[in-house]
């Protein structure tokens, strides 16, 4: 399983990559690493993929997709600071274990989540970004950033995000 993120950088939109230890779900809390002294949060949007793709056109791209969830992406935003300044790669900041908070999925064809929000892109401009660099497969995540900088959080604040009244992600730092 691939999870490919769409994040906000310095008004670009980057594609970045993570490994399957950054999924954190279950409603478990987020631990804020020993090694960074200043977490945020992104909120975004992660979609689940059905099927087998590559090089696919954007009005195809909803027939890759089953299901959404809410998400939020943390960053040690420390080091990705000192990562950009040193000119170094700054995959320590985005793809840590667990960093990728999961809330429950919903099926594409109920409205909400997939459409709500200012995201860096659709859905559909996602997978097909995705798809025209690897091959998406089923199982595989794509996740889309909104169009915020990351909001720094602090221990013991929870995330919670609803959804026609029902709870789809809650994350407690800790």
């Amino acid at each position: 399983m691939k999870i490919i993120g769409f994040i906000y950088d310095e008004g670009k939109t980057a594609m970045v990559l993570k490994g399957d230890s950054c999924l954190l779900n279950g409603r478990k809390p987020f631990f804020m690493p020993d090694w960074s002294q200043e977490i945020g949060v992104t909120n975004c949007i992660i979609l689940r993929v059905s099927r087998l793709g590559k090089e696919i056109a954007s009005k195809f791209a909803s027939r890759y997709y089953d299901a959404v969830a809410p998400g939020a992406d943390f960053i040690a935003m420390d080091i990705a600071r000192e990562a950009k300044a040193a000119g170094t790669p700054w995959t320590k900041a985005l793809a840590f274990d667990y960093s990728l908070a999961i809330g429950e999925y919903v099926p594409v064809s109920d409205e909400g989540i997939a459409v709500s929000g200012e995201w860096l892109m659709s859905p559909e401009e996602a997978i097909a970004a995705a798809s025209k660099v690897m091959t998406i497969r089923q199982g595989d995540l794509i996740y889309i950033q909104a169009k915020q900088a990351p909001q720094r959080v602090e221990k013991e604040q929870v995330i919670h995000v609803e959804f026609d009244g029902q709870e789809k992600l809650y994350c407690k730092i800790k």
